[in-house]
């Protein structure tokens, strides 16, 4: 992942998800949707905006850990500030690990439009498994 090599995963592209920048501990993802990701009033469903804080707080913690080591979401808990509509233009998630320990690891995440301002902001545990 850290040499940016890491395969493009179906529900990233299915979502039009993009890593753009990846360092350990820190990424960056891209993610513009269209009206086709709308709810029943008009914006953004919120399910977009939480699985682009998902691929990018996830692969936060990934870019940390050794190669041969996985994880898995425990617990992740999505701060809807604003609403996200179909001219909101390209939304960024900028995701950085905030603890990685044996066992567990913990990471925040902050989307945002071209402008900076802030749409949601995120929290994540995630237990630490051990290689085969």
């Amino acid at each position: 992942m850290l040499q940016g090599k890491a395969a493009k995963s179906p529900i990233a592209i299915a979502l039009r998800l993009a890593l753009v920048e990846v360092s350990e501990g820190r990424v960056v993802y891209t993610g513009q949707p269209g009206e086709d990701f709308t709810n029943d009033v008009g914006s953004i469903q919120g399910g977009w905006v939480a699985a682009l804080i998902d691929a990018a707080i996830g692969s936060a913690v990934h870019s940390a850990l050794p190669t041969d080591v996985r994880y898995t979401t425990l617990e992740l808990k999505v701060n809807y500030v604003r609403a996200v509509a179909t001219d909101s233009g390209e939304m960024r998630c900028i995701a950085e690990t905030l603890h990685v320990g044996r066992t567990t690891a913990t990471a925040r995440a902050r989307v945002e439009d071209a402008a900076g301002k802030l749409y949601a902001h995120a929290t994540t545990t995630c237990l630490i498994l051990p290689s085969a």
